[in-house]
């Protein structure tokens, strides 16, 4: 008598299969979060640059750099472009740090060690905190 031939998959190979891909999933989730964080630290990152440009725009003008965010014209805002992070603007004269500090209700929040970025430049030389891994460096 001729056997008659089944289609499809046993239960068994299905299992396998979504093993599979659980542990793919697994070690994949991990990798995709971190670049998720890097590209929202990327928002803080250009504002903070941004400001830079406009501090370095107005020392040229006025000789000394700007005490606050309203004396710059053009890309300095007390928000970052995503509104992720909030922008501060501390000192003036021949020294000033910039921080753009994550906001509370955002998910940059939970971006353990990089919530505050700082850019403080003394006499035209830029210094990068908390690290570099923080600026995407």
């Amino acid at each position: 008598m001729a056997r008659r031939r089944v289609l499809g998959f046993t239960l068994v190979e299905l299992c396998v299969v979504l093993a599979v891909v659980g542990v793919l999933a697994s070690i994949a989730w991990p990798s995709y979060q971190s670049q998720l964080q890097r590209s929202r630290r990327a928002d803080a990152v250009a504002a903070l640059l941004r400001l830079q440009f406009e501090q370095e725009k107005h020392r040229a003008h006025h000789g000394l750099y700007a005490s606050q965010l309203s004396a710059l014209k053009g890309s300095a805002a007390p928000r970052s472009g995503d509104g992720l992070y909030d922008i501060e603007l501390r000192g003036g004269g021949d020294r000033y740090e910039a921080r753009a500090i994550a906001r509370a209700d955002t998910q940059v929040a939970s971006d353990t060690g990089c919530t505050v970025l700082s850019l403080q430049v003394r006499d035209g030389l830029a210094d990068f905190a908390p690290s570099t891994r923080c600026w995407n460096r």
